[in-house]
């Protein structure tokens, strides 16, 4: 498709061959519809909100009473019928944003760019040549190729020459190509694009995007798979490792060799343990005196100890034997035959007294039961002045109890007109 190209004095100068699948394609409806109510929702702020009536500052008392006044009833000043109080379905924060897909964006904008170029709305310019920011210009440009209504210029790249000439007009707005957007489209009667906004569209939206894409596609994938591969490619050092380790067993071998022939020096090496006047000797004549009596002291430390084992008594039996029942203890007990006559005291001297068997004596005493609980001498005396009576007879003598009363009715205010 071929789109004719002007001047900035309206002149056609040359024709522009585009992309098809921009600006020739059959707009979609639907989408267009659909882009354009997500765009407009996501610009929304959502921060809307009014106070209910839990809200809203004031008393929760009741206005008056439920009946009796002939008035309406009326509950808390807070209610949303009364002046001051809550709102009740007013807004409340919320988020608006919705989620577009990419294919179905891309799709918008290209149906907007093939409806506008449909409409005869499509103008092409060659270039903006201003040397300054000058409105007047601007305005020449747009009567010169029969823009009278709302435009929207689009640039190839941002310009801030001309959007600072052009920021000052009515219903006219400067958009790089980049941003272009199916709302501003479709708000602006015209479309006024520069030869380089063009190129910058079909590269953005056309085929040859999606060519590229696909191209870069595979590269991709290459430059994915490369990390991979360099990571595998390491693998074989073991197999050059286990080539090295013969070598490395005859390096460790050597210092093997060398410990075998060392310890002749080290026995030579080893010196006899000194003694305490050799070591005196050599520490010099003022520990002299203390290394010729360290001898004797190590006689009096080694007799210490071995005066004191034969010293010490034998270790007695720690032991603790179980306590024998009495049948046990009969079982072990000597007979009376074989016991020894016990020998009679001395004249003059009284007889010892016999000693209880120990197993008596460590004996725990039985305790007694418990006693019961005596009564008070009271109660047990009034129970047995008084009579016990039969139930009917104590049911009788209990005195009747007066009924509780009622609540109070109230009696409705008699009426003021004549009976």
């Amino acid at each position: 498709m071929k789109l004719p190209v002007h001047n900035a004095e309206g002149r056609q100068v040359r024709t522009l061959e585009v992309d098809d699948s921009v600006f020739g394609i059959q707009p979609n409806q639907a989408v267009l519809h659909q882009a354009f109510v997500a765009q407009r929702a996501n610009q929304r702020w959502g921060t809307a909100q009014t106070k209910t009536r839990g809200e809203v500052q004031g008393s929760t008392r009741k206005i008056r009473a439920q009946k009796y006044t002939g008035r309406s009833r009326q509950g808390s000043n807070r209610a949303p019928h009364r002046v001051g109080g809550g709102v009740a379905f007013g807004p409340r924060l919320r988020d608006y944003s919705q989620a577009l897909p990419k294919k179905m964006r891309r799709l918008a904008i290209r149906s907007a760019l093939s409806g506008k170029l449909a409409d005869g709305q499509l103008v092409v310019l060659d270039q903006f040549a201003l040397e300054a920011p000058k409105t007047r210009e601007i305005v020449r440009v747009l009567r010169n190729v029969g823009i009278q209504r709302s435009a929207l210029i689009v640039t190839g790249r941002p310009d801030r020459t001309v959007l600072a000439s052009a920021r000052n007009l009515e219903k006219t707005k400067v958009l790089p190509a980049a941003y272009l957007n199916v709302v501003d489209m479709l708000n602006h009667n015209c479309l006024l694009m520069t030869e380089e906004a063009v190129r910058v569209a079909e590269q953005l939206w056309g085929r040859r995007a999606a060519a590229l894409v696909a191209e870069k596609a595979p590269a991709r994938r290459a430059r994915a798979a490369k990390p991979a591969a360099a990571a595998v490619e390491p693998a074989p050092a073991p197999a050059k490792a286990a080539a090295k380790t013969p070598a490395r067993r005859a390096r460790a071998a050597k210092p093997a060799a060398a410990v075998e022939a060392a310890p002749a020096p080290a026995k030579a090496a080893v010196k006899a343990p000194r003694t305490a006047p050799a070591r005196a000797v050599e520490a010099g004549p003022a520990s002299a005196k203390a290394a010729a009596k360290a001898p004797a002291r190590h006689a009096r430390a080694a007799k210490a100890p071995a005066a004191a084992a034969e010293a010490a008594p034998a270790p007695a039996k720690t032991a603790v034997k179980a306590p024998r029942s009495a049948p046990a203890r009969a079982a072990k007990a000597p007979s009376a035959a074989k016991a020894p006559a016990a020998k009679a005291p001395p004249a003059g001297t009284k007889a010892p007294a016999a000693k209880a068997p120990a197993a008596a004596a460590k004996a725990p005493a039985a305790k007694a039961p418990p006693a019961a609980k005596k009564a008070p001498a009271a109660r047990t005396a009034m129970a047995k002045q008084q009579p016990q009576r039969p139930a009917r007879a104590r049911a009788a003598a209990q005195p009747e109890r007066a009924p509780k009363p009622g609540p109070r009715r109230r009696t409705p205010p008699s009426g003021g007109g004549k009976g």
